[in-house]
């Protein structure tokens, strides 16, 4: 079987506050070359046995005038007109048991999500002065003393009494709580609402907050203040293996038996055995047979990374968030890129679908309670802050409703407190920064398979227009649709002024399993299939199991996708329509979209 050499570098765990440098090289245009076969004990990126199929493209000119993500009006205007902050309960015990998402009676690790009520009201929590940044390494280049560190600091926190904030059910229970139904927006004037943290700009925000805490907690308990929590780099190819660590063989409780995985405190037993090393994850379809050569699966998950931190998002600093919730238009509500894309796989990826719920990482009730979902985040994490450095454009929400937002979590010193979005922008103020890696998918834009088709001028009278399309349209089968463009052949000036997009509004689908559905454009059907290194794959929609819909578990979200750049590939610039094709992968049965429309979003400045 393919199999990636991984490097032993060893890590630094601290950085002063002075000498701190960017997570990649802004000047480097490196073909990226890669090993998918090599011996174990070959570390270097330089000593290739195949080279990714991948453009040469420099990095100033991708990020000059792309499409990308945005919602259906600007992110900013929706929060200001709503006057509406998502605020954690005041009271924690108004928490109620999580029932949402998950077939409770089947629930191996219970929908008791509530945090312990040792204090029930929060106070606000103040950023402690940074003397030393904590550094988090990634995961497939820790050495052995540092895998020891962190086996150990968890350890510490699993035999903690449940009943104690910072123990290791207790915060696998935070996931739970705010993203499958305990906690309501009474705060907001919405008690019939529930929270949630996913499908909207609320995502990184809380994610960061959730893993500052966690890694805190981690480092008292080993009395390690510089300890940084890894990242499992999966948009790199030596880190696309779920971490060897994980699944580690432990030493045995009884001397005389052998080592084995289930006694490492990193393990989970509720994980996709298939999918373990030397199984390398499909960042597009996570739930997929693995039945890919090595090259094709790395090539499509760069491209995957490409699309969602550059084509579809570069300009757009809204869109990289989602927009914020709106109790009084759904149709207004989106999720961003990275969420409903590369996250969302790696979650379905190493989630056991055995499971009645599809038990850990498949299910946001039960994610928490493997260790392999703080590696995936502390990555999410890292690509929200890489974002932010590849363009000046790429700015963090400014709106009050974004910024006032607030949640509630039990500190490493077991105070109850709470944090606000705006006081997470910074990561060296909350005292972190990531070891750099190399950025491989900045050189994974993708390739057209068909230029100047002229397909969808060739399609009016057998595909249906869009005003021909009555709404809802279900997605049980594949879906094709022309949709007229606002503006063709428009200029570089037009093109940096604002961003042609595919909006696909009110998607309504099923949230008690994992929702896909793929979007291409232009797409010829000439019996190859299209896959996502080709311009003519837009995107994939996912979505992991966490239904907020009530009994039906119904769940309502929206997606858009850039198209200026694909247009520009396609050399389809100058059509009058586009030829839209929506295909189900997964759990489309009774998913339906309420409008599908193209639209020309401003930029960024």
């Amino acid at each position: 079987m393919a199999s990636l050499s991984l490097s032993a570098v060893p890590t630094t765990t601290t950085t002063s506050l002075s000498s701190r440098s960017p997570l990649f090289s802004k000047s480097s245009t490196h073909r990226f070359k890669v090993s998918c076969k090599s011996s174990a004990d070959d570390h270097s990126e330089n000593n290739p046995k195949l080279i990714l199929p991948m453009q040469n493209v420099d990095r100033r000119n991708m990020l000059l005038g792309l499409g990308g993500l945005y919602g259906a009006a600007n992110l900013t205007n929706i929060g200001s007109a709503l006057a509406y902050p998502i605020t954690a309960p005041e009271n924690i015990s108004n928490c109620v048991p999580a029932d949402v998402g998950f077939n409770t009676e089947d629930a191996v690790r219970g929908s008791a999500c509530c945090p312990p009520t040792t204090q029930t009201t929060a106070v606000p929590y103040v950023l402690p002065e940074v003397t030393e940044l904590r550094v988090r390494p990634a995961a497939d280049r820790l050495p052995p003393e540092y895998i020891a560190k962190y086996q150990a600091a968890v350890a510490a926190m699993k035999a903690l009494p449940e009943e104690d904030p910072r123990s290791w059910k207790q915060q696998g229970k935070i996931h739970c709580a705010y993203c499958n139904g305990a906690y309501s927006q009474y705060m907001n004037g919405h008690p019939e609402l529930k929270i949630q943290v996913h499908n909207n700009s609320l995502f990184f925000p809380f994610h960061r907050w959730y893993l500052y805490f966690y890694e805190r907690i981690l480092g008292s308990l080993i009395d390690d203040p510089t300890f940084g929590l890894p990242y499992w780099n999966w948009d790199n190819p030596k880190g696309m293996l779920l971490p060897e660590m994980l699944e580690a063989p432990y030493p045995n409780p009884d001397p005389i038996r052998p080592p084995n995985p289930r006694f490492n405190p990193l393990f989970d037993p509720y994980r996709n055995v298939t999918h373990l090393p030397p199984a390398i994850i499909d960042l597009d379809r996570g739930n997929a047979g693995g039945d890919k050569d090595c090259v094709a699966q790395i090539s499509e998950n760069l491209t995957a990374v490409y699309d969602q931190m550059i084509s579809d998002t570069t300009a757009n600093p809204d869109a990289f968030f989602g927009t914020n919730p709106n109790p009084d238009d759904p149709t207004t509500i989106l999720a961003g890129r990275i969420e409903s894309g590369v996250h969302s796989a790696v979650h379905v990826w190493v989630g056991n679908p055995r499971m009645a719920n599809n038990e850990d990482m498949g299910n946001f009730y039960s994610a928490g309670y493997d260790p392999a979902f703080y590696l995936l985040h502390s990555n999410v994490d890292r690509l929200w802050q890489i974002w932010n450095e590849l363009d000046i454009r790429n700015v963090n929400p400014s709106n009050d409703d974004w910024l006032n937002a607030s949640f509630v979590f039990y500190d490493e010193n077991q105070n109850l407190v709470r944090v606000y979005n705006r006081d997470c922008v910074d990561i060296e103020r909350m005292g972190y920064t990531f070891e750099p890696s190399r950025l491989t998918w900045l050189q994974a834009r993708p390739i057209a398979r068909n230029k100047a088709s002229n397909i969808a001028a060739m399609s009016v009278g057998v595909v249906k227009k869009v005003e021909e399309i009555e709404f809802p349209v279900k997605l049980d089968q594949t879906v094709k649709v022309l949709v007229k463009r606002p503006a063709t052949n428009r200029s570089a000036d037009d093109k940096k002024k604002a961003s042609e997009m595919l909006f696909l509004e009110e998607i309504k689908y099923n949230g008690e399993q994992f929702f896909q559905f793929d979007v291409l454009v232009n797409d010829v059907d000439d019996g190859i299939e299209t896959t996502r290194v080709s311009s003519e794959f837009a995107g994939t929609f996912a979505q992991v199991p966490h239904g907020l819909g009530g009994g039906q578990m119904l769940m309502s979200s929206g997606a858009a996708f850039g198209l200026t750049q694909i247009l520009e590939d396609l050399e389809a610039e100058g059509d009058e329509y586009v030829l839209v094709t929506l295909v189900p992968r997964e759990g489309a049965e009774d998913a339906t979209i309420s409008n599908i429309e193209i639209k020309l979003v401003p930029l960024a400045n």
